[in-house]
């Protein structure tokens, strides 16, 4: 099993929401700061409790995540042959009982998640590419790759 550390690249941002007796706001990505290259497409995904969506990776496309609702174990395991953390798995959970945060995931990192709790997880993510269903930038690893080796099982502690 590979040893859980920071993969290189890998951007979280802490997201401040700003609360009064109307409600709240809170700034998800700006044009002015240094998360997301170029804009190609925000999407929105709705995934069910205990379903794994792993792995994947892209060639040219970086992405952005955000978890609307719900919880999420994001993993993500670093492919790129040229990096300095080349075959190492970073976890980051996401979600209403986490901290306030997006992940910036750079091409050649496979990532996937997996739903915790007992409701759906609503994902809002932006990519630098827009799909193209002709020739989709998406390559696939099932969610259980003996070299990625990851135990998807929730440990008791």
């Amino acid at each position: 099993m590979s040893d859980f550390s920071e993969i290189e690249g890998i951007k979280v941002k802490k997201l401040v929401v700003h609360a009064d007796d109307r409600g709240n706001f809170m700034e998800v990505v700006r044009s002015d700061e240094d998360i997301l290259n170029k804009f190609g497409q925000c999407s929105i995904s709705v995934t069910l409790p205990g379903v794994i969506k792993a792995f994947h990776w892209h060639k040219k496309q970086d992405d952005l995540w955000y978890c609307l609702s719900g919880n999420a174990q994001v993993v993500l395991y670093d492919l790129r042959e040229n990096s300095k953390t080349y075959k190492k798995t970073q976890v980051i959970y996401l979600g209403e009982n986490a901290e306030k945060q997006i992940i910036s995931i750079p091409k050649g990192v496979a990532h996937g998640y997996r739903v915790l709790g007992n409701k759906p997880m609503k994902m809002l993510y932006f990519v630098t590419e827009p799909y193209n269903p002709k020739a989709p930038d998406e390559q696939r690893i099932p969610f259980d790759d003996k070299e990625i080796n990851f135990d998807w099982a929730t440990k008791n502690k």
